[in-house]
Formats: structure tokens, C-alpha cells, sequence
């Protein structure tokens, strides 16, 4: 059920306060002790369907495929989404995995900066595959929410790294 009017206006106050108390301006703000995401290691059902995915479909090129350290008979994939960021599989058969849903602690979506160009050739390669998305019709015009074949929710968006809401982030 969605928040009431009340519970919406509760909602922003307390953001507020909360931005109020931690947001720190750029000019104050300690440098992060972090380079970036190395990678994010998603589940697959399917090695082959998710390089056909991944780099058949969206571009982005695989880079290695290798046994997983830690588990034997288990792959381990990953693309390479450009800025030296790697997107990781597992695939762990004979373990009867489910399929994930959203819930706490789960992802719900990764976002994938690509330039106009690339962003309006990857929307072209959707459509003529007929992989359904929302976006950018939904009000966010540099948006598209797509699904990968094991149900991850993507955000393919034209903005630079950073920026967010009309806001270059590490300038801001």
C-alpha cells in the first residue's frame, strides 16, 4: 500500500534531516578511501544465455571465464562495463537456486552509465529483440529498466558517472 499524503510529507522531513545531519559539501568532503567498484557478482542460471545477454545483445564484451575459486564445477564470469568496472557472474549448478525476488537486502537494479550514442544503439538492439523496458517514457527520459533472462533488473541511463538528478554529484 503506498504512504499517505501524511506519511509522504513525514517521509521528505525526515530525509531532510537526514541530509541536513550527513551530507557534507564537495569542499568538505573527505576523498572516499575506495576506487570504485572492482565488481558486482550476480547468480545466473545459464553461463551461455548470460554471455549471449551481456555481450551478444548489450555490448558489453566478456573478459574472463574461469572455474569459481570456491565452489568446483561453478563459473565464474565477467564483463567488462568500461571505467575499469567489471560485471560478475556465478553460476551454481545442482544447487536448486531459486529465483530472486526484490525484497531487503536484495539488489534492486544495477545502473550502467553509456553515452547517448551507445544508450540509443543498445534501446535499437532491445527493440528489434523485443525485450520489453520501461523508459524512457516514465518520466526519467535518460532511463531504461530492462531485465537480464534471469530477472536482474538493469538501468541502462545516459548520464555520466556522478551526476543524478540534474546534479554533477562530485561538484555539487
Amino acid at each position: 500500500m503506498p504512504p499517505t499524503d501524511a506519511e509522504l510529507v513525514e517521509l521528505a522531513a525526515r530525509r531532510r534531516e537526514l541530509r541536513d545531519r550527513y551530507l557534507v559539501p564537495v569542499a568538505e568532503r573527505p576523498a572516499s578511501p575506495g576506487r570504485g567498484i572492482h565488481h558486482a557478482a550476480l547468480i545466473c542460471s545459464d553461463v551461455e544465455r548470460t554471455i549471449e545477454f551481456y555481450q551478444g545483445l548489450l555490448g558489453f564484451p566478456l573478459v574472463e571465464l574461469v572455474e569459481n575459486r570456491d565452489y568446483r564445477g561453478s563459473s565464474h564470469l565477467f564483463f567488462d562495463l568500461g571505467n575499469s568496472t567489471l560485471l560478475g557472474f556465478f553460476d551454481f549448478p545442482k544447487l536448486g537456486l531459486e529465483p530472486g525476488v526484490e525484497s531487503i537486502g536484495s539488489v534492486q537494479h544495477i545502473a550502467i552509465s553509456a553515452s547517448q550514442e551507445n544508450w540509443d544503439a543498445i534501446r535499437a538492439r532491445l527493440d528489434a529483440a523485443g525485450i520489453p523496458y520501461a523508459g524512457p517514457d516514465i518520466g526519467i527520459p535518460e532511463s531504461m529498466y530492462f531485465k537480464d533472462p534471469d530477472g536482474i533488473q538493469i538501468e541502462l541511463l545516459s548520464d555520466p558517472l556522478m551526476f543524478f538528478g540534474g546534479v554533477q554529484l562530485d561538484e555539487a
